[in-house]
């Protein structure tokens, strides 16, 4: 483990949305754009759950700080993006977790985005209705 001042830094993406995660030992406390992730995240279990998953993997609850500045896209995708870098960070923190991780899924970054909208569509694949007479 690194000294008290000391973090580990990763980047995490989900469709628009970018996270910078800093993670480091402390009592797991996680704040969100300087608000506790409870309150930023307020009226959904879901979303805390899935944004603490890494620790659940690795029986590591309440033993590390995150704090992350994320901004575009949705909530669902803002956690996502921040959970990505979690796990990010505690690889860079200690290699040995990355095998851990990497079977739970949490280590890549899922590719979808949002399809653009085409020339004389209604959207990126939205037609007009067809009228054969």
């Amino acid at each position: 483990m690194a000294a008290k001042n000391d973090y580990f830094y990763a980047l995490g993406r989900r469709k628009a949305a970018t996270a910078r995660v800093r993670v480091k030992g402390g009592t797991g406390t996680i704040v969100v754009n300087g608000k506790p992730a409870e309150e930023y995240f307020a009226g959904s279990r879901n979303l805390l759950t899935e944004l603490n998953k890494p620790f659940a993997v690795l029986e590591q609850e309440n033993k590390l700080d995150i704090s992350a500045h994320v901004d575009g896209g949705g909530h669902a995708g803002q956690v996502e993006a921040i959970r990505l870098g979690i796990a990010k960070a505690m690889v860079l923190m200690n290699e040995e977790l990355k095998s851990t991780l990497k079977r739970a899924d949490l280590l890549s970054r899922d590719p979808r985005e949002r399809e653009r909208k085409k020339f004389g569509l209604k959207g990126a694949r939205k037609q007009r209705q067809f009228t054969k007479r």
